[in-house]
């Protein structure tokens, strides 16, 4: 496995990125894994090398990197840290992610170790929208897209993400926890709605007893057969849709 520390440029400034693809001869289609609220840690980076042992180039940016260099110690969390936590959440606009993502974008084209041409996405919890922000701006590049317990899919604001699915070209993956108040079912529902109604290919998972977070197994609410059932859809897409 190659692993690098690298910093990505965007419109806004220079973005700290973790990258790791498989060691020998490429090159192997990209994808971009797009960070949960607590950001950056190394549960994160095993995700993203696990994706890179299928055969893939990960990036992993730091989506925070407009405030600096933020690391939260998730075991110590307490009401303090999920504050800031919260308020960090609160900064990632749909404008950022696509800025950052055109960045990303630009970098895989200059790497002889990506494959040029079609891109996975991949992202958890704020960036679960974030992934279907990404696809709708970037339709000829990004092919393969998968949306994790993701946050403020529908919302009632004009830039609700499900009223914006019509651009969408990737195939889409979307799984949810049947606990999780954060994607409650009524909104899954309209999702699952908009999705038909626009014509998208997507599969869309709801895992029984699951809660938010279910596939990070450092946090509380890991449901470790929810998990690997959410792994092998997401890779199974990327295979299909990326080869």
């Amino acid at each position: 496995m190659v692993e690098t520390e690298t910093r990505i440029t965007t419109r806004y400034g220079a973005m700290p990125t973790f990258t790791a693809h498989p060691a020998g001869a490429g090159p192997w289609p990209a994808v971009i894994l797009l960070m949960d609220a607590p950001g950056i840690r190394e549960e994160l980076r095993n995700h993203a090398r696990r994706i890179a042992k299928q055969g893939y180039y990960c990036l992993l940016p730091d989506l925070y990197y407009r405030l600096g260099l933020l690391r939260f110690d998730l075991p110590r969390r307490d009401e303090a840290m999920s504050a800031l936590v919260g308020a960090a959440f609160r900064s990632i606009t749909d404008t950022a992610i696509r800025d950052d993502c055109a960045g990303v974008l630009s970098f895989i084209d200059a790497q002889d170790a990506a494959a040029s041409g079609a891109v996975g996405a991949v992202g958890y919890c704020m960036s679960g929208r974030g992934v279907l922000v990404a696809a709708a701006a970037f339709p000829q590049r990004i092919k393969a897209a998968a949306s994790l317990y993701g946050v403020r899919l529908v919302t009632d604001a004009p830039d609700s993400p499900h009223l914006h699915l019509g651009g969408i070209e990737a195939e889409l993956y979307l799984a949810f926890g049947e606990r999780d108040n954060a994607s409650p079912q009524e909104q899954v529902d309209q999702l699952r709605t908009a999705l038909a109604e626009a014509g998208r290919v997507f599969q869309l998972d709801v895992f029984a007893a699951a809660d938010h977070g279910f596939m990070f197994a450092e946090g509380k609410n890991y449901a470790p057969t929810a998990s690997e059932q959410a792994w092998t859809r997401v890779l199974d897409l990327l295979a299909r849709k990326l080869g």
